[in-house]
């Protein structure tokens, strides 16, 4: 097929893509799936092909109340005995009393010009704006005459059973960002997925308990954001929102946890910005993930409690699970000791020991061009890359172990990265293979082949760590060169120990000549070190990699 043939998709092409999750989580869930859901699954099989697709365009569609005059499908013939099968089968309703509590939701579907029908339309009625008008008839009208004026106008339908087909889309992408969208964009060629055989798949939920745990947690979540948004919403009332949903689950699933730690720190972060110290602080000692030690530390230094922050300075020292927590317990414990005297941060004096090089004031806001172009004049070759190149080399060298269906962490055909990859034990898992993988690589040529190899097998396939491009494997490629194998080992092994932290923060260029090379982060007058960059420098200095921080002066500021 040319690069340039458009590829179509069937008219109800989503109706194959629902028919298949259906079929792919009965395959996978049965077991755990309840009385509502195996109904569900059952009764939908015997729709008519007509009744199916409308109802999916309802579920795919934002919203859950639709005008019946305003439905126009051409792929499905007879749109009025559809809406009849799935009324007779409870798969939507009729719009009725008992839908008074989404009245502002059901008039939000209506016009403007549909609204003003709904009241005398005095003068000033008229010239209402649509959220205005809206607000207006909840006032004046009781909610049981508008509906009843509402089904006068017109039929509006509400759709039934989304809790079954949230639960089977779950289920199936195993978060709650997962969308139906992603079968679209893999048929149309826009990404191509890892392939596996049927049998690979392994079930994400062991029992209904984790299933509904980690559910909960998604959708407090997602509650959370809606409530932080409301600007008049006292911050108090989040705290308590967020201390009584946490009595209504004491005890989360393991596969529930990682997404609770998220919302703890949420929470206790938005807390914090809003002063309150107090309430932050018991909701950040709900979790030890990163960053909430470290908050904790703070609020107990702010609230009058040294002697309790240093304790857990000590304790995040011994267990820092990234560069950011312990450069932050050495430099946080210095602050608290020497109460007389002002500290510098590691960053800070790791950076005002760097040396520096005069830059263009032209190249402000360009910084890292800038000193690009500086190596290039003298006769260095330099590329602004950063992380890019690092990620690269380890997708492509771990491949075969960030995908492997026997870790269990494979659950369905449009999975981008392991269940597991941003997890604490997604190196404890796997540190087998890699160490014994990287023993095959003794040798620069070992590298290079392995490299080509999985480059031109797997070229074009979804991988966030690899982004395809020649360019792309010529820097790969160059690191190999320059690099030892031994310390290619070392990083790939720091970097596989925390996917999340340690696939990130590498100096910003790569300058290189025939027999030399360095890597160089790149630092403007008003730029600061991370905990991560100083991270992979003090690494990179005890492994004997070449690497440096270069502080930029601009020219026409320089001091002589």
């Amino acid at each position: 097929m040319s690069e340039n043939t458009k590829i179509e998709l069937p008219p109800k092409y989503y109706l194959d893509y629902f028919t298949f999750l259906l079929r792919f989580v009965e395959r996978m869930y049965t077991p755990i799936l309840n009385d509502a859901e195996l109904s569900f699954l059952r009764q939908f099989d015997q729709l008519s092909q007509d009744a199916q697709c409308l109802y999916i365009r309802f579920s795919n569609r934002k919203g859950s109340f639709f005008r019946v005059n305003k439905l126009k499908y051409a792929e499905i013939d007879d749109i009025p005995a559809a809406l009849y099968e799935l009324a007779d089968g409870g798969f939507i309703a009729p719009l009725s009393d008992s839908h008074a509590a989404d009245l502002e939701e059901i008039l939000g579907v209506l016009t403007r010009e549909d609204l003003l029908k709904l009241t005398p339309a005095t003068s000033w009625v008229r010239a209402l704006k649509k959220p205005e008008l809206v607000r207006f008839l909840r006032l004046e009208h009781p909610s049981a005459d508008l509906i009843e004026a509402i089904n006068n106008l017109e039929a509006i339908v509400r759709t039934s059973r989304e809790v079954e087909v949230m639960m089977f889309k779950f289920l199936f992408f195993g978060n709650r960002h997962g969308d139906m969208t992603e079968f679209v964009v893999r048929d149309l060629g826009m990404i191509n997925f890892q392939q596996y055989r049927d049998d690979e798949y392994t079930a994400r939920f062991a029992s209904r308990q984790e299933a509904e745990d980690k559910l909960l947690v998604s959708l407090a979540n997602e509650q959370f954001f809606e409530l932080k948004d409301q600007k008049q919403l006292p911050p108090e009332d989040v705290f308590h929102w967020f201390a009584s949903w946490r009595l209504t689950v004491p005890n989360l699933s393991a596969v529930a946890m990682p997404g609770f730690h998220k919302l703890a720190n949420r929470v206790g972060l938005f807390l914090e910005r809003q002063k309150c110290a107090d309430q932050a602080l018991s909701v950040y000692e709900l979790t030890d993930q990163a960053p909430a030690r470290e908050r904790r530390a703070r609020l107990l230094l702010k609230t009058g409690a040294p002697d309790e922050a240093l304790a857990l300075c000590d304790d995040i020292e011994r267990t820092a699970q990234n560069a950011d927590e312990r450069f932050f317990a050495l430099d946080f414990k210095a602050q608290i000791l020497n109460t007389k005297k002002r500290t510098k941060k590691s960053t800070t004096q790791f950076l005002q020991n760097a040396t520096s090089v005069a830059i263009p004031a032209s190249n402000r806001g360009r910084v890292e061009a800038g000193v690009v172009a500086h190596y290039n004049q003298n006769g260095h070759h330099a590329v602004h890359c950063e992380n890019y190149p690092w990620r690269g080399l380890l997708g492509l060298v771990f491949w075969d172990i960030i995908f492997d269906t026997n870790v269990q962490a494979i659950h369905h055909p449009l999975q981008r990265i392991p269940s597991d990859f941003y997890l604490s034990d997604f190196f404890e898992k796997r540190q087998t293979q890699i160490h014994a993988h990287l023993n095959t690589l003794k040798t620069t040529q070992d590298y290079d082949a392995w490299i080509d190899k999985i480059f031109d097998q797997k070229y074009g396939t979804a991988n966030v760590l690899v982004e395809w491009s020649d360019v792309m494997l010529a820097l790969v490629k160059l690191l190999v060169s320059k690099l030892t194998p031994q310390q290619l080992a070392n990083i790939l092994l720091e970097m596989a120990a925390n996917m999340r932290a340690n696939t990130h923060g590498f100096p910003d260029l790569l300058v290189w000549t025939d027999d030399s090379y360095e890597l160089v982060e790149v630092k403007s007058p008003t730029d600061h070190l991370s905990a991560q960059q100083l991270h992979w420098l003090k690494l990179f200095d005890q492994w004997g990699v070449n690497a440096k921080v270069l502080r930029v002066v601009w020219e026409d500021i320089q001091t002589h």
